[in-house]
């Protein structure tokens, strides 16, 4: 008998990880332990060798730069997808960006042009995908996106990722409703803080890990294994009937006001 969630087979992009210790990073080992095909993006040349360990521990069978602001990098990744594998069955995008002025001021004061940019990579570039993936998955699948509780209630220092976040999680609904009717689901995974290279942007994060630990109904915080998990079952064909969700791996942070 087939375990419960079996990816076999399966083909998915796992679009954002930054080094061994990101989200993106787990999510593919889950994905690859349960049998999945993968292949993985790097931001630049820059962050390639930091990407490229953790491609080759995850068996990735192709490596391509994807930085969603550069003209066409994303359609050549999913061009390279229908070349290499003629279709996908799952998408992980886990990738979040505001420049730091806007970050760390308050949300008020956030400028246009500093507001666009965290909109257009955190939370366009998951509909972008949607669009590219749709003729790929013409027997379903699974879109997954990352997102944070910040996204519904004032999070200290989370400041303009709150409103970003709220706008994702609202699109990835959407996704689901329209492309539904294919056979395609979508999902964001909302963790609990975890120290990755992105939360390192975030002002006083180790305050923020702090108070996570205290209001957790669960003694223990969550790590990107925990996420993985979660995004294999999403991804497999035991979730085929769930869709349109917003999902929390926290510990049980989010029962507290």
């Amino acid at each position: 008998m087939k375990p419960l969630v079996d990816l076999t087979g399966k083909r998915g992009l796992v679009v954002g990880i930054a080094n061994e210790h990101s989200i993106a990073a787990g999510c593919a080992a889950a994905f690859r332990q349960c049998g999945a095909r993968l292949a993985a993006t790097y931001l630049n040349e820059k962050a390639l060798p930091f990407v490229q360990p953790t491609a080759d521990a995850i068996g990735a069978e192709w490596l391509q730069p994807c930085d969603v602001r550069e003209d066409g990098e994303l359609e050549a990744l999913f061009e390279r997808a229908a070349q290499e594998w003629g279709g996908l069955d799952f998408v992980l995008h886990s990738i979040a960006f505001a420049p730091r002025d806007d970050l760390h001021g308050r949300v008020v004061d956030s400028s246009p042009e500093g507001f666009a940019v965290a909109m257009d990579v955190s939370c366009h570039s998951f509909l972008r995908m949607a669009r590219l993936a749709e003729p790929l998955m013409s027997d379903g699948g699974c879109l997954l996106c990352v997102t944070f509780y910040g996204s519904e209630r004032v999070v200290e220092h989370y400041n303009l990722m709150g409103p970003v976040k709220a706008a994702l999680e609202s699109a990835t609904r959407y996704i689901a409703a329209e492309l539904g009717p294919k056979g395609i689901r979508a999902h964001a995974i909302s963790p609990g803080p975890i120290r990755t290279r992105a939360a390192s942007g975030i002002d006083r994060f180790d305050e923020l890990l702090e108070r996570a630990r205290e209001q957790a109904a669960e003694p223990e915080l969550v790590d990107v294994a925990d996420v993985g998990a979660l995004a294999a079952f999403l991804a497999s064909d035991a979730a085929r009937h769930i869709t349109g969700t917003i999902i929390p791996v926290d510990s049980g942070q989010h029962l507290f006001a």
